[in-house]
This record gives C-alpha cells, structure tokens and sequence, in this order.
C-alpha cells in the first residue's frame, strides 16, 4: 500500500483548486470560536472481524484517520466546509481499501467507471459526474462542475473533456486495478446466479459531511459502483438528493448502499427533509429512513449525517460500516464494527 500524507493531500487539493480557479482554504476568513466538525465514511455492508485480516483493517482504520486529520485541518484554518470535503474524499480515493478512486470496483469489462458529487449547504448549489474513466480523483471533477459549469451532472466522456479543460489529472486504466478487485470481479463471473450482482453485500463507497467556522455544510460522495456493473448503470452516489445532500437549514448526508433504493426512496434528501419539515431531530430522522424506511424496503446501507450544530448521526443497518469523525469536542473516533466493543 502506497504511503499517504496529510500534507500530501493539502498540497494536491490546493494546487487543484489553483489550476481550476478554486478558492484555497488560506484564503478564507480568519478561524473564530465557532464549531466546526467532519464525518466520513467508506462504505457499509456484511463487514465481520473475523473477514478482515489485521493488515488489512489496520490500513483502513489508517486511511479512516488519515482523510478525518485532513479534513478536519481545513476547518481549523478557517476553510470552508467544501474544501474540508474534498480534502478528505482524495485521500479515500487514493486509497485501495475502498470502492472509490483507485481499488474502485470492476465493470462486467473489467473497467473502472466511476461516480462522484458535491453540494453546498448556504446555497444548495451541486456538482456530480458519473460513468467517468482515467480520473483520478473524481470528486474534483464533481466539485468543478459546480465552480465551473452551469450544469448538476455531466456524464461519460463529455464529463471527462470537462475534467481535461480543468486541468485535472489522469491515470492510466492499470492504475486504478488492483488485485483484490480483480479476483473480486473472478469470483461472480464464475457464479452464473450473480451475473449482476456482487457476491457479498459491501457497499465500500466513500462520502464525507462537514461543518465550517462560518455555519456551513457541505456533503460529498465517490464511488465505483457496483462489481460486475453493466450497461452503465449508475447508482444513488452522484445523484442529488439520493446519495448527497446539504442544506443549511437541516443537515449534510452522504449515502452508502444499495444505490436503486436510495435513489427510490431520495434517502439524503429525505432526512433532510424530516428535519427541516417535521422539525425531526438528527438522530431520529437518519434512524428512521436507515432503519425503518430502508429496512422495510429491504435495502442494506447506512449514511453519515451532520446538522447545523455539528451534532452527527451515523446509522447502518449492516453488520457494519467504515467510519470516522472528529466532532465539535474535536476528538476522533473511528469505527468499523457495530458492536460496542469497537
């Protein structure tokens, strides 16, 4: 696994913020008292101690805590709730534990496609991509189609011109394979029953909320979507108000699960919707679209949520999900498991 840095991150983000007309977080007003507090996750599902090796859990609780310090720095300057966004989604790209970015997920080619998008809370505005090849972090290309461009959703190769004309970077197509996901992708094309389907339930999308000194949220998520995907298929990650949502008034939602349910059910604008409507408390709203709308519907998942207070829920209703926030108390907690022993 490649070694990853905070300061790495910072420097990426901010000389793509240069190269794209983006407002770095130095430039922002000066830090005051007012709370600030991120959240991430990196994808629910049938995640069991005894299905992850010690190796592997250790990196992923690294890059848990890598992208929260990232992110978090940001809003301890004075920068705003996007940019702590972004700065935490790129590391979560870069790092092959999880279904964004390099380590994303196979088509049924054997191709990575991925899907990724952005929302400010002060102003609702809303950027996203989907279908996307060679981009290496997909969520800059979501957040420069809302800085850039007079459009929510670009798509497919027409998305990827956008990204060249903002100066983003490119990989190669082996740079985002890795060998974990090759004999993913192995394993359900020798199951005939799974020709469409993954052969386990995880959901290792990754998505981060954030609150800035100003009172400002913002929301974003990536993905690879699903294994063995076809025909283009695109899931609840890039759309808005299914797999993100931010609105000032209410809360910050990034999804993770079965995406055609939370498309369905519009699950992150519906929690925002039961706290800003039904006048819901956070906890309440996310558990009740997680465990009681989802449940019924029959959909696996979870989401990771954040009012105007900096107050956060985090609810699954999977054995467990990848998670990690630093709230306004500015203390870090990670968590994989859905036992309390975690």
């Amino acid at each position: 696994m490649p070694i990853r840095c905070l300061t790495f991150a910072l420097a990426l983000v901010a000389s793509v913020a240069s190269a794209t007309g983006m407002n770095p977080a130095s430039e922002s007003a000066e830090p005051s008292r007012a709370p600030i507090a991120i959240a991430l996750h990196g994808g629910a599902g049938t995640i069991r101690r005894e299905d992850l090796t010690a190796e592997r859990e250790a990196a992923i609780r690294g890059a848990l805590e890598e992208a929260a310090r990232a992110g978090h720095a940001v809003l301890g300057e004075g920068g705003p709730a996007i940019e702590a966004v972004t700065a935490a989604i790129v590391i979560l790209e870069d790092a092959p534990e999880f279904n964004a970015g390099r380590g994303a997920v196979l088509t049924a080619e054997g191709r990575v496609e991925m899907d990724a998008s952005i929302m400010t809370g002060h102003d609702l505005q809303a950027g996203a991509v989907a279908s996307v090849r060679g981009i290496r972090h997909p969520i800059l290309a979501a957040r420069a189609v809302l800085e850039h461009s007079p459009h929510v959703m670009l798509v497919g190769r027409g998305a990827e011109r956008f990204a060249e004309s903002r100066g983003l970077q490119f990989m190669p197509e082996e740079w985002f394979v890795t060998e974990f996901r090759t004999e993913q992708l192995r394993r359900i094309r020798e199951d005939a029953e799974a020709s469409l389907a993954p052969e386990d339930r995880w959901y290792s999308t990754v998505g981060v909320v954030a609150l800035d000194r100003d009172g400002n949220l913002a929301a974003g998520t990536s993905t690879g979507g699903t294994s063995n995907k076809q025909w283009g298929r695109v899931g609840d990650s890039p759309i808005i108000g299914a797999g993100t949502y931010a609105d000032n008034r209410a809360c910050a939602v990034s999804a993770t699960g079965d995406g055609e349910y939370f498309i369905r059910w519009a699950v992150a604008h519906e929690i925002c919707a039961r706290v800003r409507l039904g006048d819901e408390e956070l906890d309440a709203a996310a558990d009740a679209v997680v465990h009681d709308v989802l449940v019924e519907a029959g959909a696996g998942g979870g989401v990771i949520a954040m009012d105007p207070g900096g107050r956060i829920a985090m609810p699954f209703n999977t054995p467990g999900m990848y998670r990690a926030s630093i709230g306004t108390d500015g203390e870090l907690d990670i968590r994989i498991y859905a036992d309390p022993d975690d």
